[in-house]
C-alpha cells in the first residue's frame, strides 16, 4: 500500500472519531416496526381474508402481509429494503464506536469480514430448516447483508461523492448485465423453470429481460449453486429470488449509508430537507424506469427500479420516525417497538426458530379449538396475537436484563 493511499485510509478513519453521537431512539423504532412487520407473519390476515371472502378491510390486510406476486409493492415488501437500509444507516455509528475504542483499522476491517461471514451462514442455516442437508441459497435477507457488507465498510471510509458514484455504478452496471442477457426463444420452457402457464405477469419487450427464472440472475444461480452439494441440481427459486440481488441490495445500504452519515452529521439537527429531497428522487425515478418499460420494479430479483423505489420509501420512514420521536418528542407510543429494534436479530431468529414451537405447544396444552372463541375465521389471528405477545414479552425480557444478540 502506497503512503498516500495509507493517509487517505487514516484521515477517513480519523472521520469517524468525533465524540460518540447519542442513540437515535427513531432509528431503533423504525428498525423494530420492520421487525414487527416481519414477526406479525403470525397474525396470519390471508387466513381471514379467505375465510370472509369480500371483506375488503381484511382484503387489504392480507394483500399489505404478503409479496407482491412479481411486479409493483406491498407494505410487506418493504421489510427487507428497511432492514437493508438501516444496516446502512447504522454504520456510520457502529465504525465511529469501534474507532474511539482506540481500535484500528485492521481489526476493525477483520471484524467486519466475521460479521459477513456469520450473516452469510446464519441466512444458510436458516434455510436449510426442515430440509434433509444443508440447503445451500444465499437469498435469504441475512445472506444477502452478508454478501454486500464488506463492500460497504469500505464505501463508508471514502467520501461521499464515492458513494454515489459506486451507486449509480452499481446499479447501471447490474441494469446492463440483464439487458445483454438474451431473451429465450418463442418455444422456451416456462413450466420447466416454475412458471405455470396461467402466469399473468410476464413483461413483454424490452422489460421481458426480468421475467422470472428466465433472467440473467437464474442463469447464474443455475452455475452457482450447483457448485455446492445438493439434494438434486438446482433449476430455479420458487419465489424467483436470486444470489444476485445482493448486488442492488448494496446499493440499498450505500441509500441507508448515505443517511446515517447526513443524520449524524446534522445531530441534534435531523435532515428532514435531505431526506425528502432523496425520497421523491428515488421515489419518481422508479416509477419512472418502470413506466418507460427501462426497467420494471421487482422486488423478488430487486431491480435497480425497485432500489431507488424503495429506498425513497425508506427515507420517507426515516423521515416520519425522526419528525415524531426526535423532533416532536414523542417516544413513549415508541417503548414496544424499540424494544424489538434493539435486538434485532434476536427478533429475526425467533421469528424463524419459533414459527411452529409456540403454535404446537399451544395446541397440546390448550386444545386445538381453544382460539375459536369468536369463531373459527377469527381463530388465527387470536392465535397469532398470543404468539406475538410471546415473542415481545421474550425481548422485553432480554431488553430488562440488557441482553442484546450482536453479531
Amino acid at each position: 500500500m502506497s503512503t498516500a493511499t495509507q493517509l487517505s485510509a487514516a484521515e477517513s478513519a480519523q472521520s469517524f472519531i468525533p465524540v460518540p453521537k447519542p442513540r437515535n431512539i427513531a432509528v431503533d423504532a423504525y428498525r423494530g416496526l420492520v421487525m414487527l412487520l416481519m414477526m406479525g407473519e403470525v397474525l396470519r390476515f390471508s387466513d381471514v381474508s379467505h375465510a370472509l371472502p369480500g371483506n375488503p378491510f381484511w382484503s387489504f390486510l392480507a394483500f399489505h402481509q404478503t409479496h407482491a406476486e412479481w411486479f409493483g409493492c406491498s407494505l410487506h415488501d418493504m421489510i427487507q429494503p428497511s432492514f437493508s437500509f438501516l444496516v446502512g444507516v447504522a454504520l456510520p455509528y457502529s465504525v465511529a464506536s469501534r474507532f474511539a475504542k482506540g481500535q484500528d483499522m485492521r481489526k476493525v476491517f477483520l471484524h467486519v469480514l466475521w460479521r459477513s461471514l456469520v450473516l452469510i451462514l446464519l441466512g444458510v442455516f436458516l434455510r436449510s430448516i426442515h430440509r434433509p442437508m444443508t440447503y445451500w441459497t444465499f437469498e435469504d435477507t441475512l445472506s444477502q447483508i452478508g454478501l454486500g457488507y464488506p463492500f460497504l465498510f469500505l464505501l463508508a471510509l471514502r467520501p461521499r461523492r464515492w458513494q454515489w458514484v459506486a451507486l449509480g455504478g452499481i446499479l447501471f452496471a447490474y441494469w446492463l448485465a440483464w439487458a445483454l442477457y438474451p431473451l429465450p426463444g418463442p418455444n422456451f420452457d416456462y413450466a420447466a423453470v416454475g412458471v405455470p402457464a396461467d402466469w399473468h405477469h410476464n413483461f413483454t419487450g424490452f422489460a421481458a429481460h426480468w421475467n422470472k427464472n428466465s433472467n440473467f440472475g437464474n442463469a447464474f444461480d443455475q452455475w452457482f449453486l450447483n457448485l455446492f452439494p445438493r439434494v438434486k441440481p438446482f433449476v430455479f427459486n420458487d419465489g424467483g429470488y436470486l444470489t444476485l440481488s445482493f448486488i442492488p441490495t448494496l446499493g440499498t445500504m450505500i441509500l441507508g449509508l448515505i443517511a446515517g452519515e447526513w443524520t449524524r452529521e446534522s445531530a441534534p439537527r435531523i435532515p428532514f430537507r435531505k431526506y425528502l429531497i432523496a425520497a421523491a428522487a428515488g421515489i419518481a425515478l422508479g416509477l419512472l424506469l418502470h413506466f418507460t418499460g427501462v426497467c420494471p420494479i421487482v422486488k423478488r430479483i430487486w431491480t435497480p427500479a425497485w432500489t431507488l423505489f424503495s429506498g425513497g420509501i425508506c427515507f420517507l420512514f426515516m423521515a416520519a420516525f425522526s419528525w415524531l420521536i426526535e423532533y416532536r418528542g414523542y417516544r413513549k407510543w415508541a417503548f414496544p417497538l424499540v424494544v424489538i429494534g434493539m435486538n434485532s436479530i434476536a427478533a429475526y431468529l425467533i421469528a424463524h426458530l419459533w414459527e411452529d414451537f409456540i403454535p404446537s405447544a399451544f395446541r397440546t396444552n390448550l386444545g386445538p379449538h381453544f382460539f375459536e372463541v369468536l369463531g373459527t375465521a377469527y381463530a388465527p389471528l387470536l392465535e397469532g396475537i398470543a404468539i406475538l405477545a410471546i415473542y415481545w414479552l421474550f425481548l422485553f425480557w432480554m431488553y430488562k436484563r440488557k441482553l442484546f444478540l450482536r453479531v
